[in-house]
């Protein structure tokens, strides 16, 4: 990380100073992608392109395992949007070193998102404005998140475990839904929870950070899904290569090559696997299908296109949680075909009398509930008595949260990993 700051902070320098040669300019970016790419791909997709030679060559090259320096996937793309911004001429280079490792490691977005751009925040490294109001607002935040993910997201992911341990041959196709819908849920409210919880340290700090989530799975298409879902990285993909690849002003085939190639890369950025690459994938056929012949269609569907979206996505969700490719498309087959098994056996009517309640609350505080309720005009008395209420409801909260951390030993992050 301190090698990465340092590089990053000669580099912008570097850019801003060579103003009068646009040639000069291009190859210092150039460069300085290449060395960041090159760190990234060193700890992250080392062992996975050994792996993946030694597989196809049957050769038996061996890499000492590299641990994977935390956050690296969301700083190196800060450091990215730190270069590019520089050398469009959109900010200028930052002289202050500790102001870019501030920028570059912030620690409440660090190892999970959201990825800032450095346009965003850059005014706001030398000048915050500091508010009472600004930090219980921040409070409240984080509190929420905290919530999202102790609350929901730890007890759907006991249920997503369970089933995705399980061998695909002892799996019926009443577990196999149950599972999926479990890691569903559980993937939002880990991520959107921690996105929270980043966002009201940020308010705490005096830094505005824009939303990472917006109610994803009401979206009744695709496109409109990835507008919802983790903004900051699908609008970063599309701001600084999408578009630079010609976006959608192109050929229906160049169209689907830059689809292809962005979300390859989001998948690729995920993990290095190849369950994570077929996630990617299957995410650009499926825009790309989209924009050439399924959106009008799709838009004639209400209210079926928002169940077609969410199935697809559930779909999606096989790959990313699966641990290789093979249980991934085993289980895609236990879901679809009973295979002569009992619909809901034992494991999945036990999962379901155990954990109805937390699916129950899960699929209503996935929906826009709290927002409509909101913006509803209330006389001037009743909103000082709202604002009571939700400052009692999080303490309430926070009292859940701590009892469930006292009394449990499940507490994973899935965004960490990356």
């Amino acid at each position: 990380m301190i090698v990465s700051i340092l590089i990053n902070y000669g580099y912008g320098i570097w850019i801003d100073r060579s103003e009068n040669s646009d040639k000069k300019r291009v190859y210092i970016l150039a460069t300085a992608i290449a060395v960041n790419i090159g760190l990234l791909g060193f700890f992250k997709y080392a062992n996975f392109v050994v792996d993946a030679v030694n597989a196809a060559l049957h050769t038996n090259f061996h890499l000492q395992t590299i641990p994977l320096p935390i956050g690296i996937s969301f700083y190196t793309f800060h450091a990215l949007s730190y270069l590019i911004d520089i050398y469009r001429r959109q900010e200028q280079a930052q002289r202050n070193l500790f102001k870019l490792s501030l920028y570059i490691t912030f620690f409440p977005q660090l190892v999970a998102g959201p990825i800032i751009r450095y346009n965003d925040v850059a005014k706001q490294l030398s000048r915050r404005v500091f508010s009472s109001t600004q930090f219980a607002q921040g409070i409240q935040r984080f509190i929420l998140g905290l919530s999202k993910k102790i609350l929901l997201a730890n007890p759907l992911g006991a249920v997503a475990d369970t089933i995705f341990m399980t061998s695909t041959s002892d799996l019926s196709t009443g577990s196999a839904w149950i599972g999926i819908i479990a890691y569903t849920l559980q993937i939002y409210f880990d991520f959107s929870g921690y996105s929270d919880m980043a966002i009201g340290l940020g308010k705490m700090f005096g830094f505005e950070f824009k939303e990472n989530f917006n109610y994803p799975y009401i979206a009744k298409s695709i496109s409109e899904f990835w507008r919802r879902w983790h903004i900051s990285l699908g609008s970063w993909f599309r701001d600084y290569v999408y578009i630079p690849l010609g976006g959608s002003r192109v050929s229906k085939w160049k169209l689907c090559r830059n689809l292809l190639i962005v979300w390859a890369l989001t998948g690729f950025w995920h993990g290095a696997s190849w369950t994570f690459m077929a996630w990617g994938i299957y995410y650009g056929a499926l825009i790309a299908l989209e924009k050439f012949y399924l959106e009008k269609w799709l838009s004639k569907l209400y209210p079926f296109n928002h169940v077609l979206v969410l199935l697809l996505v559930m779909i999606g969700w096989v790959f990313f949680r699966a641990d290789n490719f093979s249980y991934a498309t085993d289980y895609l087959a236990a879901m679809f075909s009973s295979r002569g098994k009992e619909i809901l056996d034992a494991q999945a009517l036990s999962l379901l009398s155990l954990n109805w309640f937390y699916f129950a609350i899960a699929v209503i505080v996935a929906m826009p509930v709290y927002p409509l309720l909101q913006k509803r005009k209330l006389h001037p008395s009743m909103g000082i008595v709202r604002e009571v209420v939700s400052l009692i409801f999080c303490f309430f909260l926070f009292a859940q949260v701590i009892l469930y951390l006292v009394n449990s030993t499940y507490n994973p992050f899935l965004y960490f990993r990356f």
